[in-house]
């Protein structure tokens, strides 16, 4: 540690709310064990090993029943099934989901980490933004510092443009949006409540050329990226603009860090792109379709409703709604599982491998 052995606790987040173990209760579904102090008050969260009197925690497994008989916490979210060995001192809250009830508590709590704030404690718009004459700024919108905003822009009401950010012309930008530190917007169209994190790069040029002999011609790219409400989207991703029409984010998708979404794409409602995902033009997502980490899909490729396609998969061909796919190229879950364990066997078959010889200097 800088400075030192010793560890100081501390939280870059300060609780913006405290809740009474009722509300805790009423919110989550919990029932408190019989005799529970029903108005004393939780200020924090914590892990089970680390928790203070004030703190609440959660077990949902039994990987946690160890450090579960120790914890100094004042309060857990548990199951009936490991409700028993909780120490006799903590308020005990049994629940079906522990997790679930855990981060709905934790969103009160913390309700200042769902999303970057200005990164200056800006009120209103800096002095040293660059805002122009024709935007349009809504109500108690926070503009950082070295921000910089186009012509006829529209930044709805409560949305946070954090520093050196640089909104382009025309873009629109909804109500209660945070834009993180960093990103570019250009010929954009972004609905409400959508969290865009640090660095992020959308509507930009598509990667489109038509190449011969002489070399490659660019394809001019003329369509926008439409983003839909409640929509949040990682660190580091860059969404290509529509070349002919235009690429969309359908509301409710969560993007993680680190993805590129190509020119055209259409992602449906409440879909899940794990990190270092890749789409290239053209692609369509449907509903409910959920990509594991450092996923790739070819042009023209349409994953179904509800797919789920698991971490590294190459999609060559379309997913059927529903479907569990995975490998490379990807494909139905248990082919490819079989494939593997069948590949394993044949090399097991074979001499073993040489061991290596080192070489002499």
């Amino acid at each position: 540690m800088p400075g030192g052995s010793e560890v100081v606790a501390f939280s870059f987040f300060s609780s913006s709310a405290s809740l009474s173990v009722a509300e805790i209760a009423a919110l989550t579904g919990a029932n408190p064990r019989a005799g529970a102090d029903l108005s004393r008050r939780l200020t924090g969260i914590a892990p089970l090993e680390s928790a203070g009197v004030n703190d609440l925690v959660f077990v949902r497994d039994a990987k946690f029943a160890k450090a579960l008989g120790t914890t100094e916490a004042g309060a857990i979210l548990i199951t009936e099934r490991f409700a028993p060995q909780a120490p006799a001192g903590a308020i005990v809250l049994s629940v079906r989901k522990p997790y679930e009830a855990f981060v709905m508590v934790a969103r009160h709590i913390y309700a200042s980490a769902l999303r970057p704030v200005s990164m200056a404690g800006t009120k209103g718009i800096a002095p040293n933004a660059v805002v122009h004459a024709s935007a349009e700024i809504g109500a108690d919108v926070t503009i950082d510092p070295f921000v910089v905003i186009g012509p006829s822009v529209r930044i709805g009401a409560g949305s946070v443009i954090a520093a050196h950010s640089m909104i382009g012309e025309r873009v629109q930008i909804g109500n209660d949006c945070s834009i993180g530190a960093g990103c570019a917007i250009t010929h954009s169209h972004v609905g409400d409540r959508v969290v865009i994190h640090p660095g992020c790069h959308v509507g930009q040029d598509g990667f489109g050329y038509v190449s011969d002999g002489n070399g490659h011609i660019k394809v001019p790219q003329v369509g926008r990226v439409v983003i839909h409400n409640d929509v949040e989207i990682g660190s580091g991703t860059k969404i290509d603009r529509g070349g002919m029409r235009d690429t969309v984010i359908g509301e409710g998708t969560k993007i993680d860090n680190l993805c590129q979404i190509g020119h055209n794409c259409v992602i449906g409602r409440h879909c899940i792109i794990v990190a270092q995902s890749g789409l290239s033009g053209s692609v369509t997502i449907e509903d409910f379709v959920v990509l594991g980490p450092r996923t790739g899909i070819i042009p023209h490729i349409t994953v179904g409703k509800g797919a789920m396609l698991l971490s590294r998969s190459t999609v060559y061909d379309d997913v059927p709604a529903g479907a569990v796919w995975g490998g490379f190229p990807a494909q139905p879950k248990r082919q490819w599982l079989r494939e593997v364990l069948a590949l394993r066997r044949l090399a097991g078959r074979g001499s073993p491998a040489p061991k290596s010889r080192r070489t002499k200097s």
